[in-house]
């Protein structure tokens, strides 16, 4: 089970142009966005990432606009593992559960939940929340995923899994993020 005090969220490449050529971009960049704003109702660390924003363009204003105090993370690598900057990130939370929104699911996605599983932590992809340009390699991404050890959760699931309580202060506003 996740557990507020344990769990961050990384947001990976939700960027430019290639935002909105994955399969069902306007749906998943809903979904990320709403998941978004329940990390920050959840007060759970953010981790965001560009791939090489110069060519591909910049995090997506649907999101971006919600993460001001949440700069990006440059890198040039699929595998976000790679990048000084990220590693030393996620050591400096002592976070071992991570959720994972973003593109493309058989790329950047799949390669930075692979090494952080490596690494011993735990990684939960938001299925909901990932996309490639084709469903066929999305789904190709979730099933490897699973392989490596990955769980598997959506959305919802891993906001109310958080929650836990309707009587909890955050369950509303996540109810109204969620509807």
């Amino acid at each position: 089970m996740l557990e507020l005090n344990n769990t961050g969220l990384i947001v990976v490449d939700i960027q430019g142009k290639l935002a909105r050529l994955v399969h069902e971009s306007n749906l998943l960049i809903s979904n990320c966005e709403k998941l978004v704003k329940g990390a920050k109702t959840l007060n759970l660390p953010i981790i965001v990432l560009e791939q090489n924003p110069e060519k591909l363009g910049s995090t997506v204003t649907e999101l971006s606009c919600h993460l001001d105090e949440y700069p990006p993370i440059t890198k040039f690598s699929f595998d976000a593992c790679q990048a000084t900057e990220f590693i030393n990130k996620i050591n400096n939370t002592k976070i071992e559960n991570w959720l994972i929104c973003g593109i493309e699911a058989h790329i950047c996605v799949y390669q930075t939940a692979t090494s952080l599983i490596k690494a011993g932590l735990n990684v939960q992809l938001v299925i909901d929340c990932i996309a490639s340009r084709s469903l066929t390699n999305k789904n190709l991404a979730i099933e490897k995923l699973k392989n490596c050890g990955s769980e598997m959760t959506s959305l919802e699931m891993c906001l109310y899994e958080l929650v836990k309580n309707c009587r909890a202060k955050e369950f509303k506003e996540i109810l109204n993020i969620i509807k």
